[in-house]
């Protein structure tokens, strides 16, 4: 029953945010401001619905930094619920093509700024690091990526792709590691889901640094994060034993 009602919730909810916010883009669109105040639209209505409390702990100085590369661990189609209130203002992601072919959601992503890729044609995919490095310089954004490639389903983390490094490196961006506590525990017939935690690390610079450093960051980061997410992971199961 539980389930039956968050889904039906879910649904008229989300497709009645996505069509007032394709009317809103309409006026101002692929204006880059627009992912930060959708993703955080959808976190404050859809985080009671589906029970669950996030700690969203932000990098101080994080909005005197300007355009750098955000990395994010990748679990579940929940992230972008339990993460989305740490997205900050002019960050869009990096998605599929496809995408725009869902329906309101894919029209939205696309007008409120997010760069779409073409996976299914080699030489265009080849070419998606230029375009994400041409994005940050022309119109002064940060990027949103999940260097994992996919959703980890609960196997952990799994190893970073090279893609995001290179790209922070040939714009000479800083990288900024965002950990995200376990969301594989999350069931839709159940109503309370818990505490997790979205914690935002200290930039890392690129500034002095070359291509051919790009695994040398890679594995900084892949430890880093690997690390913390241990740690927030300890911490929410802490929270939720108390009650």
């Amino acid at each position: 029953m539980v389930f039956l009602f968050r889904l039906i919730i879910v649904l008229i909810l989300g497709i009645i945010i996505c069509v007032l916010g394709i009317l809103f883009c309409l006026f101002n669109p692929r204006n880059p401001k627009n992912v930060a105040h959708f993703a955080h639209l959808f976190s404050f209505f859809f985080k009671p619905i589906l029970g669950v409390k996030v700690e969203t702990r932000q990098y101080p100085g994080i909005k005197d930094l300007g355009s750098c590369v955000y990395i994010a661990n990748h679990q579940n189609n929940f992230d972008m619920i339990v993460a989305a209130d740490i997205v900050q203002p002019k960050t869009v992601t990096v998605g599929k093509k496809s995408l725009a072919w869902i329906p309101f959601f894919g029209q939205l992503y696309y007008l409120t700024g997010n760069i779409l890729i073409d996976r299914n044609n080699k030489a265009k995919a080849r070419d998606t690091i230029n375009q994400v490095v041409d994005e940050i310089k022309k119109r002064g954004i940060s990027i949103w990526m999940f260097p994992e490639g996919t959703r980890s389903q609960g196997r952990g983390l799994l190893p970073f792709k090279t893609g995001a490094f290179k790209a922070a490196i040939a714009a000479g961006v800083p990288i900024v590691p965002i950990c995200v506590s376990n969301t594989n525990d999350i069931q839709l017939n159940r109503i309370n889901n818990g505490h997790m935690i979205v914690e935002m690390l200290p930039p890392i610079e690129t500034k002095d640094l070359r291509k051919e450093d790009a695994k040398v960051l890679l594995e900084n980061c892949y430890q880093q994060m690997a690390a913390k997410i241990e740690q927030i992971n300890i911490e929410v199961t802490k929270l939720n034993d108390q009650k």
